[in-house]
């Protein structure tokens, strides 16, 4: 069975790197799914999960947005941040998502609304991949 090499690369330094076959994730333009072979690509990612398949095992990442870079045997993710669900705090994670709810429900001129939506989705994004 063909594989293709994944690495994982934040700012903090790598994440990991390992063989798999199929690589599931979200770039601005939509849902993308990669194989082995793929045409070269690089793509802005979208804060969400991140799937990579191995025959019958999965992973998930959650991943704070970044760049995916395709080759026909590598696909690198350079991220801004990007989390196994045993790293993520679940505690941490439910209260920035409160936190950000209500700040966006506030009506006040000092909330900054895009850095509140973005803390939302980031939380949100946390909490779906630890399920």
């Amino acid at each position: 069975m063909k594989t293709l090499t994944v690495s994982v690369v934040t700012p903090d330094g790598p994440v990991m790197e390992d063989q798999f076959t199929m690589v599931s994730c979200k770039a601005e333009n939509g849902e993308l799914g990669i194989l082995p072979g793929h045409i070269p690509l690089v793509a802005p990612l979208s804060i969400s999960s991140v799937r990579l398949k191995r025959e019958s095992d999965e992973e998930v990442l959650a991943v704070n947005g970044g760049f995916l870079e395709v080759r026909p045997t590598k696909v690198t993710i350079l991220a801004q941040s990007a989390e196994k669900p045993g790293e993520i705090d679940v505690e941490r994670a439910r209260k920035a998502k409160e936190r950000a709810e209500r700040r966006l429900q506030s009506k006040q001129d000092d909330v900054d609304f895009i850095r509140a939506e973005l803390a939302l989705k980031r939380a949100i994004n946390r909490l779906n991949v630890v399920k």
